[in-house]
């Protein structure tokens, strides 16, 4: 992470110290909330003197509000216009008041941006638009985006990238540079926003050659879940003629289960057995019942998984992400 000199001289003005800025910097551009234990962890202290000057000066200055959350004790919000406007950045959405569910997913973000500083990200809209549209030439309307609705003027404005995962290149110069997608599990018992993001981002993907995507949660409950998905709705439909494969391996498994032994061939068993993998999951079983009982037809498998005339090599990652933590007061770490 490579923060100008600029913006951090701009936060000194406001009274912080080099490290105190640099923190500011990370918590405006990235989350816009952070807990006691991450800036204690950054800055490599303990409760004491030091950390109750930094509190104050973010008070005084009116720059952050305090609040809390059923998991924290003490969330801090970065919510001044002057902040943000000094980093330009002041079109985050950062500096509004959010739900529960969106505070605990910039303090995850915030907790693996702490833990990662020596990634190269693409901190901002711009970036990221520099990046797709000028170097790799992807257009605009192929990227996910939300439309907001102005308070003050009826012009709409089209917001790329809103759920702001980091999102990095590799440090090296090495061409074609292979970003690095990530998405943070919430507090959900299931994972149908992360299915809904994969298919946010499916025109995008479906531009790039390659790509990798570094699914994160705090435990292991979902990961062998996430991966058949990311392969059902992403690596699968990216194949160049996954409906052929599909619907051989569809005819195989049909004449296997009714028993038709004599109409499956050794190299057909061997191909079932390599397809097993490739298409587990649930979304390959619905299709298969659909099928099988003659609900939906060839035709509709097609539509369905109609491939891309591009090759594609993706990667799928999952960790667990773990909290930024110092030895800070017990009072204000997470329960």
């Amino acid at each position: 992470m490579n923060i100008e000199p600029v913006y951090i001289s701009a936060l000194q003005a406001f009274g912080y110290t080099e490290a105190e800025a640099r923190f500011v910097y990370i918590v405006a551009t990235h989350s816009g909330y952070f807990v006691a234990r991450q800036f204690l962890a950054f800055a490599g202290v303990g409760w004491g003197k030091r950390t109750n000057q930094f509190w104050a000066k973010l008070q005084s200055n009116k720059h952050a509000r305090i609040g809390s959350l059923p998991r924290y004790r003490a969330v801090y919000h970065l919510f001044a216009r002057a902040i943000y406007r000094e980093l330009h950045r002041e079109h985050l959405r950062n500096r509004r008041r959010h739900e529960r569910e969106y505070i605990e997913a910039r303090i995850a973000i915030l907790d693996f941006v702490l833990a990662n500083p020596e990634l190269s990200y693409l901190e901002t809209e711009p970036d990221k638009l520099a990046f797709f549209c000028r170097e790799l030439g992807i257009e605009p309307r192929l990227l996910p985006a939300k439309t907001y609705l102005g308070r003050k003027t009826v012009q709409p404005t089209l917001r790329y990238f809103v759920d702001r995962f980091p999102m990095f290149l590799p440090q090296s110069n090495l061409t074609p540079r292979v970003v690095t997608f990530s998405f943070i599990q919430g507090s959900e018992a299931n994972l149908s926003a992360f299915a809904h993001h994969l298919q946010v981002y499916s025109s995008l993907f479906r531009e790039l050659r390659e790509f990798r995507l570094l699914y994160l949660a705090r435990t292991e409950a979902h990961f062998a879940k996430a991966s058949e998905l990311f392969n059902a709705l992403v690596t699968v439909p990216l194949d160049s003629h996954p409906a052929d494969d599909l619907l051989r391996y569809f005819a195989i498994r049909k004449a296997w289960d009714f028993h038709q032994y004599e109409a499956v061939t050794e190299a057909d068993l061997a191909f079932r057995n390599v397809s097993k993998e490739r298409f587990s999951g649930e979304r390959f079983e619905h299709f298969y019942r659909a099928w099988k009982a003659d609900r939906i037809g060839d035709a509709h498998i097609r539509e369905a998984f109609q491939g891309h005339h591009l090759p594609h090599l993706t990667h799928f990652e999952t960790r667990v992400l773990e909290s930024f933590a110092g030895s800070g007061d017990p009072e204000e770490e997470e329960r």
